[in-house]
C-alpha cells in the first residue's frame, strides 16, 4: 500500500493529519505546532509521550511541552527558546507526507518548518527541520530536534570509540542539575544507558559528541531509533561538541539531535534531517555485549 494522508481529530485537537502505511502511523497537529504527537505501529501504543493535562489545548502565552516531537533553535535561552507554539500552523501535502510551517516567531523572527515523509513500506520516517532567518541582520543558531518519548523505557547512546592516541576522542556537557552518580544512568565503555524512572523527580541532562549519529530507546518491547548526520569538522552548541543531548525527568525522556552552529544571514536557512525507525519484539539489552548485537543487526549493519 502506498502512503495515505487523512485529516483526523486526535487528543482533543480537531485538525490533525494522519500519515500512514500498512505498518506505522504518525499524527501531526495543525491546531498547534509544528508538532508530531504520535508515532507507532498501527493499533499499538504511542512511542512518543503525551502530556495528558495539555492535550487538546490551544492559544495562550505560556509555552507547553505537549509531548511528541518539536523543533527549537539552540543555544537554549529562557526568552528566545520558549516561544509558545500554541497557534495553528500551515499544512501542505507533499509526496508521501506533509510540510508544516509556523509563522516567524514574533520575538526572534525565526521561522520553523518541518517536512515529514513516510516510506511506502516499513517504518522509516524522514523529518527535515528547517529554520529561516527573517530578520534584517545575521543570527547564530543551531537547529535542535527534540523527541519526547513515552515513560518507562531505556535509552542507549553510543560512545566514541575512535583511537586518537594521545588526544581525547570524546566530550561531555553537564548541566548544573546533572548528578553523575544518578542511579538512572550507567556509564559503559561503549554506550551510555539512561533508564527512565517515574519516581525520580530530579532532572538529568547530558550532551555528547555522537559521531555515530544514532540513539535508541527501548520501551514496551519495541526499539525506537533516531538517526542523523553529524558534521565532525564543525562547531556545535554547549561547549562546542554537543551533537546529541538527552534529558529525563519524572514524566518523560527527551532525545535531542542538533545541527552545527551557523551564522544565518537575512532570508538564509539551515536544514537538519533525522531518520526514525521502529522495530518490534526487541527487549532492552542487559549489557554492552547484547547492545553490540542489537546495533549490528538493526542499526549499523
Amino acid at each position: 500500500m502506498s502512503v495515505r494522508i487523512e485529516k483526523v481529530p486526535y487528543g482533543g485537537w480537531d485538525n490533525c493529519y494522519r500519515i500512514y502505511n500498512d505498518e506505522i502511523e504518525l499524527i501531526v497537529t495543525s491546531d498547534v505546532g509544528p508538532r508530531i504527537i504520535r508515532y507507532g505501529f498501527i493499533g499499538k501504543e504511542n512511542v512518543l509521550c503525551e502530556k495528558a493535562d495539555q492535550m487538546g489545548k490551544t492559544g495562550g502565552d505560556e509555552w507547553r511541552i505537549y509531548g511528541g516531537h518539536r523543533l527549537w533553535h539552540s543555544p537554549e535561552d529562557k526568552v528566545r527558546t520558549y516561544f509558545p507554539d500554541n497557534e495553528a500552523v500551515d499544512v501542505k501535502i507533499i509526496q508521501n507526507g506533509i510540510r508544516i510551517s509556523q509563522p516567524a516567531e514574533t520575538t526572534t523572527m525565526i521561522k520553523k518548518d518541518m517536512e515529514i515523509t513516510v516510506k511506502d513500506k516499513g517504518t522509516d520516517v524522514y523529518i527535515n527541520h528547517i529554520l529561516t532567518n527573517c530578520n534584517l541582520w545575521d543570527i547564530e543558531l543551531a537547529a535542535w530536534a527534540l523527541t519526547v518519548v513515552a515513560p518507562g523505557g531505556l535509552e542507549v547512546v553510543p560512545q566514541e570509540t575512535l583511537d586518537t592516541g594521545l588526544l581525547p576522542n570524546r566530550m561531555i556537557s553537564l548541566w548544573p542539575y546533572t548528578d553523575m552518580n544518578d542511579k538512572r544512568v550507567r556509564w559503559g565503555s561503549k554506550y551510555i544507558f539512561l533508564a527512565h524512572d517515574s519516581k525520580a523527580k530530579k532532572a538529568f541532562k547530558i550532551g555528547i559528541s555522537n559521531t555515530d549519529g544514532w540513539a535508541a530507546y527501548f520501551n514496551r518491547n519495541n526499539m525506537f531509533v533516531k538517526k542523523f548526520s553529524p558534521k565532525e569538522d564543525m562547531l556545535y552548541p554547549d561547549y562546542g561538541g554537543s551533537m546529541y543531548e538527552t534529558y529525563t525527568c519524572d514524566f518523560m525522556t527527551e532525545m535531542e539531535t542538533l545541527s552545527p552552529l551557523v551564522l544565518l544571514g537575512p532570508k538564509e536557512k539551515i536544514e537538519h534531517e533525522e531518520l526514525w525507525q521502529l522495530f518490534d519484539n526487541i527487549a532492552p539489552p542487559k549489557d554492552e555485549k547484547e547492545m553490540d548485537k542489537i546495533a549490528k543487526e538493526y542499526i549499523t549493519g
